[in-house]
């Protein structure tokens, strides 16, 4: 093998110990530690801590919280502490775990972080997508020609070593530097050098694997970024090797897995009881017959609150799916100026679907009210970029533009009542655009314009197919989610994570399409799915800061009309219900749920706009009969699921090979995020700075920020509101059949094996017995006496 061969091989093997990291204006949950799942959970937070610095368990004033609440059973916290060999009580050797953590050190500055302070600037400079309004030079031709080019004119970078005669290709550099380096030492000084800077490498990887039109123009790779970096270590003289005596392990973390197991346990318990009860009664009730509408929404957690609130106003069926209805596409709306991917990022989309205009009257009074948007949205641009001017054109504009100032800060409820308003002016695209489904034999890029017949027949099929569907309603609505919330950095990562941190409403108006043909809804027939003439389709949105449901239904058919004025005012109810439960969950008074949602979402100051899914620990596939009627907190993932129609088990192995492994991608951004908010999370929005519209800073510079930021996890600076467990999923079905399935997925029972997530079976064919997943394709009865402690609610959120 070549020098340049095995430089190569070495970079992309350190690469995997590197989490991707998506820009900011589509960000995606994923777990930051998803190059050591091959790996149990234990030995990889171990390493990620030599390597980055992170801790890898909630704190010890966290578990003793947890402890003091009821959240994690004395008995069960018992069993596991002695199993790991402690006879000690709970509260010694949580001051013991208290003190390890109390003798960590800061790292001193040295030259290595003068090397981060250069290269991060660089870096800003090169990614930027269109924030910056001088754009760094030669961009065109990548990123280590365009450093190469400006690097002798950065007076903080030394005229020495290989930086004073960069070499032309970025390979010859790399190897330059590694020339005393043996061969076996290559990848962990690749390890060490891109964990330095976590987040511009994990932007790096993604933007390379992603591909996509940022990249395609201005192209940058992993090997030319090592090149700058250890171009830059050499010309100061800074080691390139790791430290082998750094050891940043806590000696506490056996005490910390324990805790973490019993608390995982407790909540196991409860959850895995209340599908195994329900299973015992399942289908002994009377069938009330057709029901009044039909709704499937996102498996979100958000989602089971809106979803409870509405069953509890009518006779309504709600069903979850992911949040993409299944079809992975990328989409463009008829303002867009650049596709989106609508599909999670485990998939690649195969479909590009673009809105097109059908009412020209609509779309002209649409167009005169957009170009007013978009000069307003010009001018604040300026005043953004240039403060001079922003004082000119405040002290120009005079006292109307102070008093616009004063409501948005004083008064953001009433804003939100004057954006609605002026919004009423302004047509949504669903007005006048229809999603352009039909295929067009031609391609946007790679991807073909539109679907086949037989693919229409196919996604309406799988969708009804993993839910299990037999009857349908006069109407059936699929909602897609997207969040609402002002000055925000962090806004795509409160939209649907199934659509890569975009709205659900496209994806949602595409099904809705397929559905309402007749010439797939004949196809359907003869598949099975018997939909009746009456029944119509309709698309809508669920807006997860104010619970406001949106249906897309300008063109139901006037036979439905009283079906659809019946659910609008249904879900107007369930919407004042759902705000009371999530403005008490964030400190506010329950009876002004719908005003205390609209603030916050209008509010530019409002660091905590919802709560996104902080929370999450559950996800549970079934009917929803096992779950209905309970209050599961909003921290339960429900995508339904019927075994009995799905003998061949290939529905249920398409949900675990998907929404099961992105729910356990959120569950393990929001659990590293709240473990270790500095060096997995993204810290307090009150002083992060935007970077390049692809990421924030904390202060003025460094590394991006990976994950999710403080108000978005704490209760306050201290005291998480996210319960930090890694996800539990619970599934009705045969084990036998859940069984096979692992069996064939060896990527599935390496996540399982090693603890990244856990695994609990009800078998409906074993008197609805449960069955916990051990190792290696085995099981252990789970015992039929549960504990279901009182669980506290955590106090009221402070103010920030």
């Amino acid at each position: 093998m070549s020098t340049d061969s095995a430089i190569r091989d070495s970079i992309d093997e350190a690469a995997t110990t590197v989490g991707s990291l998506w820009p900011i204006h589509s960000f995606v949950t994923a777990n930051p530690l998803s190059g050591f799942e091959d790996q149990p959970f234990g030995d990889a937070v171990e390493q990620a801590a030599t390597l980055l610095g992170g801790r890898g368990y909630p704190s010890a004033e966290t578990f003793g919280t947890a402890l003091e609440r009821g959240q994690i059973d004395p008995e069960l916290l018992e069993a596991e502490l002695a199993g790991a060999g402690y006879e000690d009580d709970p509260e010694t050797l949580l001051d013991r775990v208290a003190d390890a953590a109390d003798t960590e050190n800061g790292d001193a500055d040295t030259a290595t972080d003068h090397v981060d302070q250069v290269l991060t600037k660089w870096l800003s400079a090169f990614l930027d997508e269109e924030s910056a309004h001088w754009s760094m030079p030669n961009r065109e031709a990548g990123f280590y020609t365009a450093f190469r080019n400006m690097v002798e004119y950065d007076s903080a970078v030394p005229d020495e070593g290989v930086v004073a005669d960069l070499p032309e290709a970025p390979i010859e550099a790399i190897e330059a530097v590694l020339e005393p380096q043996p061969q076996n030492q290559w990848v962990p000084i690749f390890e060490e050098q891109l964990a330095a800077l976590p987040g511009w490498t994990g932007l790096i990887k993604q933007r390379v694997e992603d591909g996509g039109e940022w990249q395609s123009t201005y192209p940058i790779s992993l090997e030319g970024y090592l090149a700058a970096r250890l171009a830059l270590l050499d010309a100061v003289g800074a080691p390139i090797e790791p430290d082998d005596e750094v050891d940043d392990v806590n000696p506490t973390d056996e005490i910390a897995q324990a805790f973490l197991r019993a608390w995982e346990a407790t909540y196991r318990s409860d959850l895995v009881g209340t599908v195994a009860d329900a299973s015992q009664s399942l289908g002994d009730g009377e069938t009330s017959g057709r029901p009044d509408a039909q709704l499937v929404f996102c498996i979100d957690t958000r989602s089971e609150i809106i979803r409870r609130h509405i069953e509890a106003t009518g006779d309504y069926e709600t069903h979850g799916y992911a949040g993409f209805f299944g079809i992975p596409m990328e989409y463009q709306g008829y303002d867009g100026g650049v596709s989106v991917d609508a599909c999670p990022p485990i998939l690649d989309p195969q479909h590009h679907i673009t809105d097109v205009p059908t009412d020209d009257d609509t779309q002209a009074r649409y167009d005169r009210w957009s170009g007013i948007r978009a000069a307003a949205d010009e001018v604040i641009e300026i005043l953004e970029a240039n403060a001079a001017t922003a004082y000119g054109y405040v002290e120009t504009a005079g006292s109307g533009y102070g008093l616009s100032l004063a409501a948005r800060t004083l008064v953001p409820g009433r804003v939100h009542d004057l954006v609605d308003a002026a919004a009423e002016q302004v047509p949504d695209e669903h007005e006048f655009c229809e999603p352009l489904v039909h295929h067009q034999y031609t391609y946007s890029g790679d991807l073909p314009v539109g679907l086949t017949h037989e693919q229409k027949v196919e996604y309406a099929a799988t969708a009804f197919e993993l839910m299990g569907w037999e009857e349908f309603g006069r109407l059936v609505v699929f909602a897609g989610h997207a969040s609402q919330t002002a000055n925000n950095p962090y806004d795509s990562s409160l939209d649907c994570g199934a659509c890569a941190g975009n709205p659900g409403g496209p994806s949602a108006r595409v099904l809705a399409k397929i559905c309402n043909d007749e010439a797939v809804r004949a196809d359907l027939r003869d598949s099975g799915f018997d939909i009746p003439e009456d029944t119509v389709f309709v698309a809508g949105q669920h807006n997860t800061t104010t619970d406001e449901v949106d249906l897309f239904a300008d063109d139901v058919p006037e036979s439905h009309a009283d079906d659809l004025d019946q659910l609008r005012t249904d879900l107007a109810t369930a919407r004042e219900n759902a705000t009371a439960e999530r403005a008490e969950a964030m400190g506010a008074d329950a009876s002004t749920g719908v005003s205390e949602t609209e603030r916050r979402a209008a509010d530019w100051a409002e660091t905590r706009p919802e709560w996104g899914l902080a929370g999450n620990a559950g996800f549970v596939v079934g009917p929803r009969e096992l779950t209905r009627g309970c209050d599961l907190d909003g921290r339960t993932f429900l995508h339904s699921y019927d075994w009995s129609t799905d003998p061949g088990g290939d529905a249920l192995e398409a949900i675990f090979t998907g929404p099961m492994v992105v729910t356990q991608w959120i569950n393990t951004q929001y659990y590293f995020s709240t473990v270790d908010n500095t060096v997995y999370g993204s810290g307090s929005k009150v002083t992060q700075n935007p970077v390049g519209n692809v990421g924030v800073y904390q202060g003025n510079g460094g590394d991006l920020m990976a994950g999710l930021p403080l108000q978005s996890l704490m209760i306050a600076d201290d005291e998480p509101y996210h319960q930090p467990l890694r996800l539990s999923t619970v599934v009705h079905a045969p084990v036998e059949r859940v069984t096979d399935i692992l069996a064939e997925h060896a990527e599935l029972t390496e996540l399982l094996d090693n603890d990244w997530l856990s695994l609990t079976v009800v078998d409906p064919q074993q008197d609805h017995r449960a069955f916990h997943y051990e190792r290696d394709l085995t099981w252990t009865p789970v015992s039929d006496e549960r504990t279901r402690p009182e669980l506290q609610t955590p106090p009221a959120p402070a103010d920030d």
